[in-house]
């Protein structure tokens, strides 16, 4: 990885998904602008919040998707990342677990 670019995998499969009171969801039914969490994998020399292993939120529209010996991952930028959910994070006072 290079400068301040991040690789992750994302949490959500493409394709049907479940709403919360079991209905099936088709891949085609349009979703408004919702973002999404992913589990970092990589990390550039030059990015300071996040290391591998954290949960991130991003934009799912603002994505550059690259496949890695058969698996999906997504390609952003540091500053691309809107939230970073991580266990070191947690226990110091008054924290959340999340940088947002």
């Amino acid at each position: 990885m290079l400068h301040d670019r991040v690789l992750v995998r994302t949490d959500i499969p493409e394709g049907e998904r479940r709403s919360s009171g079991g209905i099936v969801i088709p891949a085609t039914a349009a979703v408004g602008r919702r973002l999404a969490w992913a589990e970092v994998v990589a990390v550039g020399q030059s990015v300071r919040t996040v290391e591998p292993g954290d949960r991130v939120l991003y934009d799912p529209e603002d994505r550059a998707e690259v496949e890695v010996r058969g698996i999906a991952y997504v390609l952003m930028r540091e500053r691309d990342l809107h939230a970073v959910a991580a266990e070191r994070l947690e226990g110091s006072e008054d924290s959340t677990g999340l940088y947002l």
